[in-house]
């Protein structure tokens, strides 16, 4: 009995001792959690009050209001917020290090995004800044979702020398990872200089800000220095001058949070990944809508300029386009729409802007839309009016013949299902760019007013004319008389038809039924590649 109780007293004193631990354990556990909150509280605060109100004077959010207006509510997580430098000469370690990572949801699909967040440390890039980065684009590539950019930074931080400059490294290779795989978005915030321009550079589209987004390799002082030019920031790196001169920024918008909304309408166009095909809506617009605004908008003579961006507003879902690039290289359009709810991308040419030329920055333009369309399996309208490339001196030392090869070869090497509309002038080598039957297009349709020769009525009549014209009485009515030969003969789309050139004939009403008669029948294309590393694509 005194051994029972003995033992019973030592068990007694057992369960004493493990209360009084659990109550130990728990109290602690509570202190944690407590600690836990007030660190992450401090992580969500942005920097100093100053910085704060000197980002909200300037007309600019803070980095999670960003997010929050970016996103779905409530639908964000986010990583590493508690990560903090490690640099052992630093003054201060905030958490989040000038960055906030995470995924959400945009209309309820899967996202990764980052911002960066200038009132802290200036957004400057250091070590674990760029970790955090890397971390995010990786998640991103290996479940195969967009990654969205939310730049506002001063580039690599000084204090952290060569490790910030080796964390630029690890973006940038990781972006052309990613290139082609899922959809990569920067938008530009605020400034983006130096060796930072370069990540935004390899995305697949940069939207920018008026008057506070600015990005530039050097600023105004450096270039003074060291050329003598004098420019202001916002004519060397702002906006308008990337929207419209340089070709580097692709939206611009007013303010923050229109171009946020750009950013949402544009995802709704794209897949998540290059597995995917685009996302499809329900379709409100009749698939068999006859398009007689289209009648009475082509001109009655073949020199008269009519605004293709029309044409491309009557054939689509509901008139919505979402044009690309819209202020720079403009003598051709781009851009994306629906047709019976699905995802398009459209060329076209615009006769509205130097006849609809094809240049050395209109090429490069159409070649990057059609490469980042076939990338994410978005079929391809093509429609053509054009008389030729842009001649001059400029344009052949500027290499128009490189950069025209690139739209060539782009086309050559699309897979999705590609359909050219000839609405008129289709002449020479540009019509041959444009994504001709001989390039590899799947569907070639015709206007009546369409016109397939190797060059304009006037030039070839004067070359195979010339002798002819020169020794007739009357000069100039003879070289009317074979003008007009020349068009009844070659300025039509009866020849090309009669070769298979041309797949049909149609009626401008019938453009959006035969389209999206052809995108079904073309919905199971498949074409194998060959096998090689890559093209050598012309650049």
């Amino acid at each position: 009995m005194a051994g029972q109780t003995r033992r019973g007293h030592r068990l007694s004193s057992s369960c004493r001792h493990g209360r009084y631990a659990a109550r130990v354990v728990e109290h602690s556990l509570t202190e944690r959690i407590a600690e836990l909150e007030r660190r992450k509280d401090e992580a969500r605060n942005a920097g100093p009050e100053r910085a704060v109100k000197r980002q909200h004077d300037k007309g600019k959010m803070l980095a999670r209001e960003r997010l929050d207006y970016l996103l779905d509510d409530g639908s964000f997580h986010e990583l590493d917020m508690l990560a903090r430098t490690r640099h052992p000469d630093a003054k201060t370690r905030p958490y989040t290090d000038g960055i906030i990572t995470g995924w959400g949801t945009v209309d309820g699909r899967k996202i990764f995004v980052y911002s960066q967040d200038f009132t802290i440390n200036g957004g400057s890039l250091g070590e674990v800044f760029a970790e955090k980065v890397h971390k995010l684009m990786d998640l991103a590539l290996a479940v195969g979702a967009p990654c969205i950019g939310l730049n506002d930074g001063a580039g690599a931080r000084i204090t952290e020398g060569v490790v910030s400059l080796d964390g630029y490294g690890g973006i940038f290779y990781r972006n052309v990872q990613a290139s082609g795989v899922i959809p990569q978005i920067s938008v530009i915030m605020g400034p983006c200089a130096g060796g930072a321009v370069y990540s935004p550079a390899m995305t697949d589209f940069i939207f920018m800000v008026k008057e506070t987004s600015h990005m530039f390799i050097t600023g105004p002082d450096v270039v003074k220095t060291v050329t003598g030019e004098e420019v202001t920031l916002e004519e060397l790196g702002g906006a308008g001058s990337h929207s419209s001169r340089s070709g580097v920024a692709t939206f611009v918008a007013d303010d923050e949070k229109a171009v946020m909304d750009d950013v949402r309408y544009l995802l709704s166009f794209l897949p998540s990944n290059n597995m995917e095909p685009g996302p499809a809506i329900e379709c409100t617009d009749d698939p068999e809508r006859a398009c007689t605004g289209l009648v009475d908008l082509m001109p009655p003579s073949s020199n008269m300029p009519y605004d293709m961006t029309q044409v491309i507003t009557e054939v689509v879902d509901g008139g919505e386009f979402m044009e690309y690039h819209a202020n720079w290289a403009r003598s051709l359009v781009c851009g994306f729409a629906r047709m019976n709810g699905r995802t398009v991308g459209i060329v076209a040419n615009q006769p509205m802007v130097l006849a609809g030329v094809l240049d050395i920055e209109s090429a490069s333009k159409g070649a990057r839309f059609v490469r980042t369309c076939d990338a994410f399996n978005v079929p391809i309208l093509t429609f053509v009016d054009v008389p030729g490339f842009l001649p001059g001196v400029d344009q052949e030392h500027g290499g128009i013949i490189r950069h025209g090869a690139k739209l060539l070869y782009a086309y050559c090497e699309a897979t999705v299902p590609r359909i050219q509309i000839i609405t008129r002038k289709a002449y020479g080598g540009a019509y041959v760019v444009m994504d001709s039957k001989g390039t590899g297009s799947d569907l070639s349709l015709a206007w009546p007013s369409a016109e397939l020769a190797v060059m304009g009525p006037e030039g070839a009549t004067d070359i195979v004319h010339r002798r002819e014209i020169q020794s007739a009485a009357d000069p100039v009515a003879r070289r009317a008389e074979l003008i007009e030969s020349y068009k009844e003969q070659f300025a039509n789309p009866w020849v090309a038809a009669e070769r298979g050139y041309i797949d049909d004939v149609i009626e401008p009403a019938e453009t959006r039924s035969k389209i999206i008669a052809g995108l079904n029948m073309l919905a199971s294309k498949q074409e194998d590649l060959p096998q090689r590393k890559h093209g050598n694509v012309p650049l």
